[in-house]
């Protein structure tokens, strides 16, 4: 990469731009989705508008990483963000249920270009010591994005509710102009660069079987039905046939001998764990203040808020400490206050207060600010520019797959834990009578119908298996903590040269 003509600046605001879409996509579209069922009908779909965007996204990860790296980071970037303005003008213009997900999946396919190669032309066009400027003006995004998303869904949908998808792209287009203007790039030459097509076509293949069977094991099919089965068995080979083409491949697409370096390999497996710990836990902090404590569902819009707001504070100083110490002390310390904060989490029950709550989420908040910017510039400084962005695409592959894998694990630990506490309520001979559905705890007129007994069981329930789970979370960053301190001793190096 040739940054000599590059307005770096321009470039900037570009991806920043495109990460808005990246990061505010979620949440926007979460916010609305109830208007949008009814409107369309089929509610039996309504799962598969998250679904289908999620694993058309990150199966794509990789694969756009490695073809940045053999047809460059622009032409790659600017293709995966035209495809995400395409299924999002699509989704606008969608008439029912079934084209609003194939569409979902379309732009799914698109948005997996634009963190991974974001992050990845800014490794190429700032030296090391700016690097994480950049990720302390992401952290601003996605905080904005957490906050300020949900409204702004909710304000569109009582509006149009097409114009959740349609506002991407008078934030799109701007993004796709400036960088195709800015960014110049002059990429190595290569002698006829190959496309590893078999061996994407089996790791995409495998990483679609293994995560349905995560997204509809213990829901739609039973875990052990001959479907969930075959799915895990279909994952469970495609994975072979992938490893074996790619030792055998001239320009393997997701290169094994990344996972012989020591740094990417402790980075992808911590930011794998941190992610199942943090999507998956930080996803039921709303779940418990508005069904154990009974708060208004206006303040648990907002619990998160604490959070989001330390994360911005030590990502940003995260960029002064990796001048100064290695990635593992950055990770080993931030880590431990993120257990901190999550074994706390474990200990909240029906007498804890907001305030309580506000301060464990500081507590996590600031631990895990830092974590993703050391992780992330450890595994692109661990390498050549020939393999940073499938370093970079990987990195975010196994922490997107993580998160997904939390909320599932997680997902069925609550509702098994509530099952087996409410059966053992009944059990016990206590009054619960008028408690029909756990579901009512979280709606705040139907709360007032159940007897108080109904309610207090209830309570203690989900109290009881939100207690589990974060213990789980906590086992989760525990494992993320052993594998950054086994990380070893590399550091960031400024402009004379790149840690690996």
């Amino acid at each position: 990469m040739s940054n000599e003509k590059t307005n770096t600046k321009w470039v900037t605001a570009g991806l920043l731009l495109g990460l808005v879409l990246s990061s505010l996509d979620q949440t926007i579209v979460a916010a609305s989705l109830p208007t949008i069922t009814k409107q369309l009908g089929g509610f039996s779909l309504y799962s598969w508008v998250f679904t289908v965007y999620m694993l058309a996204s990150t199966v794509m990860m990789p694969i756009y990483g490695k073809l940045a790296d053999l047809f460059g980071r622009k032409r790659v970037f600017l293709g995966g963000l035209s495809l995400f303005l395409l299924g999002s003008l699509l989704c606008g213009c969608a008439h029912s249920m079934y084209e609003l997900i194939a569409f979902r999946c379309i732009q799914g396919l698109g948005a997996g270009a634009l963190m991974p190669v974001a992050f990845t032309i800014i490794a190429d066009i700032y030296p090391p010591e700016q690097r994480v400027k950049f990720m302390g003006l992401f952290s601003t995004v996605f905080a904005a994005s957490s906050i300020g998303g949900p409204v702004l869904g909710g304000l569109l949908a009582a509006w149009s509710w097409r114009w959740i998808f349609l506002m991407n792209l008078p934030i799109g287009l701007p993004a796709l102009l400036l960088l195709a203007a800015a960014l110049k790039e002059t990429q190595p030459l290569r002698s006829r660069p190959k496309i590893d097509w078999s061996g994407a076509a089996a790791f995409a293949g495998s990483v679609v079987a293994l995560l349905l069977a995560l997204v509809l094991g213990g829901n739609e099919y039973a875990w052990g039905s001959p479907v969930n089965l075959g799915l895990w068995i279909t994952g469970g080979a495609l994975l072979g046939v992938f490893i074996w083409v790619e030792a055998k491949a001239k320009e393997p697409m997701m290169p094994m001998r990344l996972f012989t370096l020591r740094t990417v390999t402790c980075s992808h497996i911590a930011g794998f764990f941190i992610n199942a710990a943090l999507f998956g836990a930080i996803a039921y902090i709303p779940l418990f203040v508005q069904g154990v404590i009974g708060v208004s569902s206006v303040v648990t819009g907002y619990i998160l808020v604490p959070f989001m707001l330390a994360t911005v504070v030590t990502m940003t100083g995260c960029r002064r400490w990796m001048m100064k110490v290695s990635y593992r002390t950055i990770l080993v310390m931030s880590l431990s206050c993120t257990l901190a904060g999550f074994l706390l989490f474990s200990r909240m029950d029906m007498d804890t207060t907001t305030l309580e709550i506000v301060i464990y989420m500081l507590v996590a908040g600031f631990g895990a600010g830092a974590v993703f910017p050391a992780l992330g510039t450890a595994a692109q400084h661990a390498v050549e520019w020939s393999l940073r962005g499938a370093a970079t695409s990987s990195n975010q592959f196994f922490r997107s797959v993580g998160g997904t894998i939390g909320v599932s694990i997680m997902g069925g630990m609550l509702s098994r834990g509530i099952a087996d506490r409410l059966e053992a309520s009944k059990a016990a001979g206590l009054d619960i009578q008028g408690l029909s559905d756990p579901e009512t705890v979280l709606n705040g007129e139907l709360r007032l119908q159940l007897p108080e007994s109904a309610l207090q069981e209830l309570q203690r329930a989900f109290s009881g298996a939100l207690h589990d789970v974060f213990l789980f979370a906590s086992l989760l960053v525990a494992v993320s903590l052993l594998a950054s301190a086994a990380m070893g001793k590399a550091r960031l190096i400024s402009r004379n040269g790149e840690s690996s």
